[in-house]
């Protein structure tokens, strides 16, 4: 091992990210913040290229530099595993044969319980340019992948990163459809109120001759009922609709549709 973090205690319940020979700084960097955003909180660094820590890398983590000051650095992918007890190796190529592979749906779940059961858990992610070798798949317990276009499957270190942590996360829901925050829920308006608007507004558009042929009349108006009651519109937002259209009766001729303009003889 190369350097110690400032603070090596394992977080309990996450699983460790592993970056094996790192080529770009901005790229771990990028890692950090991608973690951070799903607490994660445990980096690994195995034969960095750059030297480690430096500033590219603080200048892209934005509020997750401290992943950067307590990642560790190692010289060996073996020490940088040595006590993990189940270990992913992310891919985009097929390794026939070569491991048990899983969706990263799948392998989140299974981190998630093996966590919670007391395992130590790690992601493996290779080097920008060439992903993970087989001798190093071969160290890992089964293979990660993701449903990417089979016409360009590269993925950014960060990118793949990014997708492991927010399944990791989305693992511990109670419904993947759970978010932060969600827009405040509408009351609808009620359908007295509805049925106001929509005469309103009928007798202004059979006034101005819009209901035409008027045997299609009735289809017409179902149509539009139809088109207005699907939005869901909130009292407020009827009062809204009534102003402008009482508004327009208020300050236009009073005119049917297709009754010609008026000529004024001198």
């Amino acid at each position: 091992m190369v350097r110690s973090g400032k603070n090596q205690t394992l977080t309990e319940d996450a699983p460790t990210i592993v970056l094996i020979k790192p080529q770009l700084p901005e790229n771990i960097g990028m890692v950090a913040r991608a973690m951070a955003n799903f607490g994660l909180t445990k980096l690994r660094l195995v034969r960095p290229r750059e030297k480690f820590p430096c500033k590219q890398a603080y200048a892209v983590a934005k509020k997750a530099d401290h992943l950067i000051d307590n990642a560790v650095v190692f010289n060996d992918m073996r020490d940088a595993i040595a006590d993990i007890n189940y270990v992913l190796a992310t891919t985009a190529r097929a390794r026939d044969g070569f491991k048990p592979v899983a969706s990263a749906v799948e392998s989140a779940r299974a981190l998630r319980l093996r966590e919670q059961s007391g395992e130590r858990t790690a992601i493996l992610f290779g080097c920008e340019r060439f992903g993970l070798s087989n001798e190093e798949i071969s160290l890992a317990d089964e293979i990660v992948t993701f449903p990417v276009s089979p016409t360009f499957s590269s993925l950014n270190i960060a990118q793949a990163v990014l997708l492991m942590s927010y399944e990791w996360m989305k693992s511990s829901l109670i419904k993947d459809t759970e978010t932060v925050f969600r827009a405040p829920r509408i009351l609808q308006a009620g359908k007295e109120t509805l049925h106001g608007f929509f005469a309103q507004l009928e007798e202004m558009l059979d006034v101005r001759g819009y209901f035409r042929p008027q045997e299609r009349k009735e289809v017409m108006i179902s149509n539009l009922r139809s088109i207005l009651t699907r939005a869901g519109f909130s009292d407020n937002e009827v009062k809204l609709l009534r102003g402008i259209i009482s508004s327009l009766d208020r300050f236009s001729p009073q005119k049917p549709r297709g009754s010609g303009a008026h000529r004024i003889v001198s």
